[in-house]
């Protein structure tokens, strides 16, 4: 799922909450360089003129947009800009306490010193935090995977580095008019080609996708080809090279003396198949064509204007949202994990001496892997043993594994009789307590709450190219095929269904209702999680 750019006075939110904090403590060290080491908070007079400086300070950064491109200016151009807005903010208030009539309750030397405090801070600090970001983004990087044609390759990648201020970790990259895997480009290794691109993509971790290719209102078009012209001709060669046509058919499109049929590869295809995959795809504007997307954004990504697909999208408020309910779910989970520990831990280790807590590898969003824990419910070489039971129990090549007569589970085995007699492990794992120090995992980020299940690895190399659309979000401790019928959902494409469902129809709205199933579902015990 995408989460949109920010827009307007809110892009830039860390350099208005910077220069907020700028303002006041120059409030409070033109106060104390006038009246001495006290608290102007702690005198009406000053707390009513600091809410009035702040309000003001944040009504000018709304409507003046002071922050515009703030990443992208120089030092000149920042000097005159503080100084602008410091200017403004003096006047304006000065306007305030004249209208008011109460401009002689404030000293003058403080209102002055304040002011001139305030310019300097705030430039200082706008200037050191650039330094900040250029060096270390604070924010996490989005891994960032480039389809460009062997011409403007260099060009797209020295954009990306130099004008997207750190944001951007460029993974790798596709030449889609040569191969060139094993090379690399400005320091960006070529990881693919036309024809294994999709392959590619389906298996590594990667965020987004920028389609930079040249000429893309052509790529994979059936079309003639009769241009006249310089630009016309090198439009058309550009074209040819991408879709694979023959030297001799470049040569006669470039001299112009006959027109050249394209049959194109398919690249419409291949944008559309990696937007169906679950990634977000930008489409540099420049000559382009109408696509299908579910949903588009235009956005910028260094000095390119794209178009952005994604199968859904939030905003930097619902996005936070969902990441402050995860948190406060997250500790409130690791909290009853606790003390759940001191009741399950000793049934685990009377009936299985070794750890309490699992811990696997599984891949969560775009790709990405992480250690996920649960108590322990099985045997300790369950993994060994998993390719054993898989076959013995017709479940070999299943895109997942869930038995419920599995006789690595803790205190469970089979009697003379044949049937199937349950331990505490299969009581750990049908009210689901298993699951609850993957509120740990929710904490730290590598989950949600609400989400699609991530898979193994074994799991996930199985995945063909539709299946990716599952982890386009970060994975979840429960989600909506959990509470559509839990584990009694065997077939792993509608599985697939009702997670593409979930990622385009989002809403925090959906997440509550997803969490109150799932206790209703976990109580009546309907399946395993």
């Amino acid at each position: 799922m995408y989460r949109k750019l920010s827009q307007g006075w809110l892009k830039h939110l860390d350099f208005i909450v910077l220069d907020l904090l700028c303002l006041q403590v120059a409030f409070v060290l033109a106060y104390m360089m006038r009246h001495g080491f006290r608290n102007p908070y702690s005198i009406e007079d000053y707390r009513v003129i600091a809410v009035i400086f702040t309000l003001t300070d944040l009504l000018l950064i709304v409507f003046f947009s002071p922050m515009s491109d703030v990443l992208k200016r120089g030092l000149r151009r920042e000097f005159t800009i503080t100084l602008v807005h410091t200017i403004l903010l003096a006047v304006t208030v000065s306007f305030y306490l004249f209208s008011v009539q109460n401009g002689d309750t404030y000293s003058r030397i403080f209102y002055y010193t304040m002011i001139a405090l305030y310019f300097c801070l705030t430039l200082l600090v706008r200037l050191g935090w650039k330094v900040v970001l250029s060096k270390n983004p604070i924010r996490d990087r989005t891994v960032l995977f480039l389809l460009v044609s062997s011409q403007n390759a260099e060009q797209a990648v020295g954009d990306i580095r130099e004008n997207s201020h750190g944001l951007y970790q460029m993974s790798g990259m596709a030449v889609l008019d040569r191969d060139m895997r094993g090379q690399e480009i400005g320091g960006v290794p070529v990881a693919a080609c036309r024809e294994d691109v999709e392959e590619y993509l389906k298996r590594e971790w990667v965020d987004e996708v920028l389609i930079a290719a040249a000429d893309i209102r052509t790529l994979g078009t059936s079309k003639a080809v009769g241009m006249s012209g310089a630009a016309g001709m090198s439009e058309a060669v550009g074209m040819l090279r991408v879709t694979g046509i023959s030297e001799e058919d470049r040569a006669a499109a470039r001299t112009g003396s006959a027109d050249v049929t394209v049959q194109g590869p398919g690249l419409e295809d291949l944008y559309q198949n990696l937007i169906e995959m679950g990634l977000v795809v930008h489409i540099r504007l420049e000559g382009l064509k109408q696509y299908a997307g579910e949903r588009q954004t235009i956005e910028h990504i260094g000095n390119s204007t794209v178009l952005t697909y994604s199968l859904g999208s939030v905003t930097l408020g619902q996005a936070f949202a969902k990441r402050a309910m995860d948190i406060l779910g997250g500790f409130v989970g690791c909290v009853l994990t606790g003390l759940l520990y001191l009741v399950i831990a000793p049934m685990i280790y009377l009936n299985s001496p070794g750890p309490i807590f699992f811990s696997q590898t599984r891949v969560g969003r775009n790709g990405k892997k992480f250690k996920m824990y649960k108590f322990r419910s099985m045997c300790l070489d369950a993994e060994a043993r998993k390719a054993e039971v898989a076959v013995a129990c017709g479940l070999d090549g299943q895109m997942m594994f869930k038995f419920e007569e599995d006789p690595r589970i803790i205190g469970s085995k089979i009697l003379p009789d044949g049937t199937y007699k349950k331990g505490i492990g299969n009581y750990i794992r049908d009210w689901s307590l298993d699951e609850f120090p993957q509120f740990f995992n929710v904490l730290k980020g590598d989950m949600s709450l609400v989400g699609t299940r991530p898979p193994t690895v074994d799991e996930w190399e199985k995945y063909e190219a539709h299946h990716r659309v599952r982890m386009s979000i970060r994975p979840g401790i429960t989600g909506l095929w959990q509470v559509s019928g839990r584990s009694k959902i065997s077939d792993f494409e509608e599985v697939v269904e009702l997670d593409r469902q979930y990622i385009c129809d989002w809403s925090l709205w959906m997440d509550l209702k997803i969490l109150l199933k799932t206790v209703k579902v976990v109580f009546r015990r309907d399946g395993a999680m």
